[in-house]
C-alpha cells in the first residue's frame, strides 16, 4: 500500500504542440500540506486542471493515483466524488443565493417527494460554519452580504460538505486581509490534524513556509524539485522558482525627483449605495515629477475610490479638483484622463483591465488603435510590430500574440495591462494593487520597470496592501484610513509600525 494519498507521475499536457507541463510529479500524503510554488506561467494552473479533470483523462499523458487506485476522471463531478475539491482564486459563488444554497449547490438534500429539505440543509450549513470558525454567519442570508474573506471560508465549508480528502487552494489569500489570512491558515492547520490533505498554491512564500510540510517547485512546465519545508527558507524557494537568487526583492534605484506636476484638492466620494456615508473625506495631496508615491491603508480605507475619482470612473457622487502642470482638469471619463496623460492600471484586471476573449496583442494596442488606422482600416503590420515590441519589452510569456489573453497567467495579463497603458505615453501612471496574485519573479520585473519609468520622468502613484512593497518602492507614502488622509511621510527609515499606527489613527495626522 502506497504512503501517498495522491500520486501524479510524469504528467505532460500539450496545447497546439506546445508543452505547458512536461513530466511533472506531485506527491501528497494524508494530512500533509504541500506548497506548490512557481512563477506565473510555470504550469501550476494546468497541473491543477489536469488533476480536477477540467482537462479530462485522455487529453494528457502520465498517471494519477488516488488512494492507490488509478484516477481516470472525465469531469469535475467525478474528481469531487473521489474526494478531490479545488477552491479557485476567483470565488465561484452565486451572489444572490443564500450561504446555505451556495454550500449545497448541485448537492442538495432532498426530502420525500424530491423537494429540497431546507431544514436539514440549514442545520448542516450552520454546523459547517462552526467548523470553519464562523458561527456568527447567518446561513439564510445572501452570500453577497459577506466580504471576500468570509466568502473564501464559505468555499472551504462547501468543500468540507463534499467530504474532501484532498483540498487544493489556488491563491486563497490574494484578496484577504491579514486577519482573515490568519484565520484561513489556522483552519488549514485544523484540517491537517483531522487528516485532510492540502495543496497550497501561493505566491506569498511566508504563508507557504508557515503551513507547508513539503514544497514542490515547478518552472517553465518542468519539475524543479520537492523538498521538506524544514530544509528550505524563503530565499531558497525563490531561487528554485526563478532559477537564480534574488538577494533584494525591491531593486531600489536612484532617480531624480522634480517639482510638483500633479495635485489633488479636497476630494470627497460618497458611497453609491448609501449617500450619507463618505468613502473618501476631503483628501488632498501632491505628486512630483519622477516621484513614486505609495498609498497604504487597510481594506476600506478609500484608496481605490480615490484613484477611481481621479481617473474618471467613480460611480458615486464625488467632488474635488485635479490639476496637472498647474492646469485644472475636467475629467468625467477614463477617456478624458488618458487624453490628459493620466493612466491607470486597475485593481481588478480580469473585469476592468482586459477583454478576456480578445487577443493578447489587441488588448495591448486597444488604447492607441487610432494610431494604426488609415482610410477606415487597421494597419495590421504596423500594429503587430508595436505588439511584438511590447511583448518583448515586458517579457510577456505567450505562445502567440493572437491567442486570447484569458489563457495567460495572472502575471502576464498584468504585464499586458501595463504595456497597454504605457503606449499612451502617460505623465502620471496610477497602479492599483499592481502585483496582486503574481509571483516573485514577475513582481521583481514590475518593480524594475517602475524605477525605469521614474527615471524617464513619469510620475507614479502605487496603491498596495503589502506594506513591505510600499516601503521597498516608494519615495513618499500616503496613509489612508476610513476615508481620511492620515499620514504623508517621506520614506526615509519609515517603518511598518509607523504606517499602521497612522492607518489606525482616530484623526488625520500629517507628518510631511
Amino acid at each position: 500500500m502506497s504512503e501517498y494519498l495522491l500520486e501524479m507521475r510524469g504528467i505532460v499536457k500539450e496545447f497546439s504542440g506546445v508543452k505547458a507541463i512536461d513530466g511533472i510529479d506531485l506527491l501528497v500524503r494524508p494530512g500533509e500540506c504541500v506548497g506548490l510554488c512557481g512563477e506565473n506561467g510555470a504550469g501550476k494552473s494546468t497541473l491543477v486542471k489536469v488533476l480536477s479533470a477540467v482537462h479530462p483523462y485522455g487529453t494528457w499523458e502520465g498517471k494519477i493515483l488516488f488512494e492507490g487506485k488509478e484516477l481516470k476522471a472525465a469531469n469535475i463531478r467525478e474528481t469531487e466524488a473521489a474526494g478531490i475539491v479545488i477552491i479557485h482564486q476567483e470565488l465561484m459563488m452565486a451572489p444572490y443565493l443564500s450561504v446555505t444554497e451556495n454550500i449545497f449547490l448541485g448537492n442538495e438534500i432532498l426530502s420525500f417527494g424530491g423537494f429540497m429539505d431546507y431544514s436539514a440543509m440549514y442545520a448542516r450549513a450552520a454546523k459547517l460554519m462552526d467548523e470553519v470558525h464562523m458561527s456568527d454567519i447567518n446561513v439564510a442570508m445572501p452570500v453577497m452580504n459577506y466580504g471576500a474573506g468570509k466568502q473564501q471560508l464559505i468555499e472551504i465549508a462547501k468543500a468540507l460538505n463534499k467530504n474532501a480528502k484532498l483540498l487544493i487552494l489556488d491563491e486563497p489569500s490574494s484578496a484577504l486581509t491579514e486577519t482573515e489570512t490568519k484565520i484561513l491558515l489556522d483552519l488549514i492547520k485544523d484540517l491537517k490534524r483531522k487528516g485532510v490533505a492540502c495543496v497550497y498554491i501561493s505566491h506569498k512564500i511566508e504563508e507557504v513556509a508557515e503551513i507547508a510540510d513539503t514544497v514542490t517547485v515547478i518552472r517553465d512546465g518542468t519539475h524543479v524539485g520537492t523538498k521538506p519545508m524544514a530544509e528550505l527558507d524563503k530565499g531558497k524557494i525563490i531561487a528554485m522558482m526563478v532559477g537564480r537568487e534574488i538577494k533584494n526583492l525591491f531593486p531600489r534605484e536612484e532617480h531624480p525627483i522634480g517639482d510638483v506636476i500633479f495635485e489633488v484638492k479636497n476630494v470627497t466620494c460618497w458611497d453609491p449605495t448609501n449617500p450619507e456615508r463618505k468613502l473618501v473625506n476631503d483628501v488632498s495631496f501632491q505628486l512630483r515629477y519622477g516621484e513614486i508615491l505609495g498609498v497604504a491603508g487597510l481594506v476600506g480605507a478609500g484608496r481605490t475610490e480615490l484613484m477611481s475619482k481621479i481617473f474618471g470612473c467613480y460611480k458615486g457622487i464625488h467632488v474635488g479638483d485635479v490639476y496637472l502642470e498647474g492646469k485644472k482638469l475636467n475629467i468625467k471619463t477614463p477617456r478624458d484622463a488618458v487624453a490628459h496623460g493620466i493612466c491607470m492600471v486597475p485593481e481588478d484586471r480580469k473585469r476592468q483591465g482586459i477583454v478576456p476573449l480578445m487577443a493578447v496583442g489587441h488588448n495591448i494596442t486597444l488604447t492607441v488603435l487610432n494610431r494604426h488606422t488609415g482610410l477606415g482600416m487597421i494597419k495590421g503590420e504596423e500594429e503587430m510590430s508595436v505588439i511584438h515590441q511590447q511583448i518583448d519589452r515586458m517579457r510577456i510569456k505567450t505562445a502567440h500574440a493572437l491567442l486570447p489573453i484569458r489563457g495567460l497567467s495572472g502575471g502576464n495579463q498584468q504585464k499586458a495591462v501595463v504595456a497597454k497603458m504605457l503606449l499612451t505615453m502617460p505623465k502620471v501612471l496610477i497602479l492599483d494593487e499592481p502585483t496582486r496574485g503574481i509571483d516573485v519573479g514577475a513582481k521583481y520585473e514590475i518593480y524594475k520597470l517602475l524605477f525605469e519609468l521614474a527615471r524617464q520622468g513619469i510620475s507614479i502613484i502605487m496603491v498596495s496592501s503589502e506594506l513591505p512593497e510600499v516601503l521597498g518602492i516608494s519615495d513618499r507614502v500616503l496613509v489612508m484610513g476610513e476615508g481620511y488622509l492620515r499620514g504623508n511621510f517621506v520614506n526615509d527609515s519609515l517603518t511598518q509600525e509607523q504606517v499602521l499606527t497612522a492607518a489606525l489613527g482616530k484623526k488625520p495626522s500629517l507628518a510631511a
